[in-house]
């Protein structure tokens, strides 16, 4: 970043140099006022360019920006805003409303939005955007994986442009929290497939940035929007370039093309005590585990091996080998949540133990040196996607541990994941936010997020009455009950919880650190408007 404002003032510098050796041989005062008028433009041309500032990330691809459906992409807070927001603890706070009311007795939530705010193509916000956005995602045609979110939505009424009321079913003491959603403007969409609308490749929001040019598998720019309700942003300029690959990004921080970028940590420990960087090892809710495919035949058959494969994984030694002993073994969904239940099952590292339920199952070794069982070998092969380099390492680590236990476990790296034809994947999930986040949605039969086709009568009822409480004392009781319940069962075989290493320059000031980010590392760009470039 040093480099390029440099760059910038002495291209500045040449070009007053230049026109002041000019031809100075015209006489007459339209010649002397045209040629200092000419001076004085380009030097404020170049100032201007000089002053601009712009941070370039190094991320990964994008084939559409649609929030409403999708989940985790780093790039949706910083074109898009919801009725409520988070802050640096990762609370509930108002985000386009201002304030809110809650009944009781109806379990009626009523939002107040704010004065004044505008879409970035300067059409007026109103309480229909926010009504339009939640019945998109209601709508089950549309196949948004966060429709579980509002289901228990009865009723949304608009009072006026800057009042909005939902009816709730029953009690969800997670509805503030999924208010963060991103509302999208009505009369850009309304009518529009909400799975393939051309929208999705030029989106309006009401964000700190607004699109201006995206270059398909290069870059997005976005400039800062001068509206935006918390106050013009302190950077200009913010370019997404795409960089796919974690090698390569570390590659282009260190040659000035980027100025941050998410690294996995082999990459970034290189720039521990490296000058014009900062390193953040951030704590994250993002754990990562083998998840099986119950609609795949395999699992119907030999689903009471499950626990063996849990007991086979020596976590410790994948972080401390593939993570450089960042992160923390995972049991869990909620390790990083108020309502962690330390009680229930650890699956602590313990190959005996494996070993016995496969044979208590009626498991013997074959010729191979793996498993049988009704003269099938045990085994299966873990499905890991492409580009991510850590994820791919704690793939291949844990199926060598499970082959030396005797499962033969196998790894593939295809372009794209088959959900629904594969037998397991190394997956990623994990929310900093209420309980209810990335627990009903991703373990609840059916749901939008559940992606293993995984069915419990009781982990359903447990989440159920869990979300419906305010009661700490309450909630955790129902917490404790579904954790219990689900690692009895289990659904996952959960590995690690893993660290967000970003590598920065140095001059980009504003980074909360200390805020515990979401799956993919998601978050960290959630005060984006206060950053600034502080040249040293």
């Amino acid at each position: 970043m040093k480099k390029k404002v440099i760059a910038l003032l002495l291209a500045a510098a040449m070009a007053m140099s230049l026109t002041a050796c000019g031809d100075t041989s015209k006489t007459g005062s339209t010649a002397e006022e045209t040629a200092k008028q000419e001076e004085t433009t380009k030097e404020s041309e170049n100032t201007e360019k000089a002053e601009e500032s712009t941070l370039v990330y190094g991320s990964g691809d994008y084939t559409r920006i649609n929030p409403a459906m999708d989940e985790h992409c780093e790039i949706n807070m910083l074109l898009f805003s919801g009725l409520t927001a988070h802050d640096a603890d990762d609370q509930v706070i108002p985000g386009l409303a201002e304030k809110w009311e809650y009944d009781e007795d109806s379990c009626t939530y009523t939002f107040h939005i704010r004065d004044g705010i505008k879409w970035h193509d300067g059409e007026a916000f109103t309480a229909d955007d926010v009504k339009f956005t939640i019945e998109a995602i209601m709508d089950q045609e549309n196949g948004s994986e966060n429709a579980p979110n509002y289901e228990d939505v009865q009723e949304i009424k608009v009072m006026d442009d800057q009042t909005i009321a939902f009816k709730l079913a029953e009690p969800n003491v997670a509805f503030l929290e999924y208010m963060t959603i991103a509302i999208l403007p009505k009369h850009l969409l309304e009518g529009e497939d909400m799975q393939e609308s051309d929208f999705f490749r030029h989106p309006v929001g009401t964000g700190p940035y607004k699109l201006e040019s995206w270059d398909a598998g290069q870059s997005i720019v976005m400039t800062k929007n001068e509206d935006y309700y918390l106050g013009s942003p302190k950077i200009d300029k913010v370019i997404f370039k795409i960089v796919e690959d974690d090698n390569t990004q570390a590659v282009q921080l260190q040659s000035g093309e980027i100025d941050m970028a998410l690294l996995d940590p082999k990459n970034a420990e290189n720039f521990k005590n490296m000058d014009g960087y900062s390193c953040y090892d951030m704590t994250t809710s993002d754990y990562r585990g083998i998840m099986f495919n119950f609609a795949n035949d395999y699992w119907k058959e030999n689903k009471d091996l499950i626990p063996a494969i849990c007991y086979g994984i020596d976590r410790q030694a994948i972080i401390d080998a593939v993570l450089l002993g960042q992160g923390m073994p995972a049991y869990g969904p909620l390790q990083r949540n108020i309502y962690n239940n330390e009680k229930a099952e650890h699956y602590d590292y313990n190959p005996e133990k494996a070993r016995k339920i496969l044979e208590d199952a009626g498991c013997k070794v074959g010729k191979n040196g793996f498993y049988e069982r009704n003269g099938e070998e045990i085994g299966f092969v873990l499905s890991v996607m492409s580009g991510e380099q850590d994820r791919i390492d704690i793939a291949q680590a844990a199926a060598q541990q499970l082959q030396e236990i005797g499962i033969n476990c196998t790894v593939d790296i295809p372009a794209q994941i088959d959900w629904g034809g594969q037998m397991a994947c190394l997956i990623g999930w994990g929310s900093p936010f209420d309980a209810d986040d990335h627990t009903y949605k991703v373990f609840g039969t059916d749901k939008g997020a559940n992606y293993s086709s995984y069915s419990n009568e009781k982990v359903d009822e447990y989440l159920t009455l869990a979300r419906q409480y305010e009661d700490q004392e309450t909630r955790a009781k129902y917490y404790d009950l579904f954790q219990e319940e689900l690692l009895q069962d289990p659904p996952y075989a959960f590995i690690c919880y893993i660290d967000a290493n970003y590598v920065a320059d140095s001059d980009i000031q504003g980074i909360s650190e200390n805020t515990v980010l979401g799956h993919h590392g998601v978050g960290i760009f959630w005060n984006i408007q206060d950053w600034e470039i502080v040249q040293e």
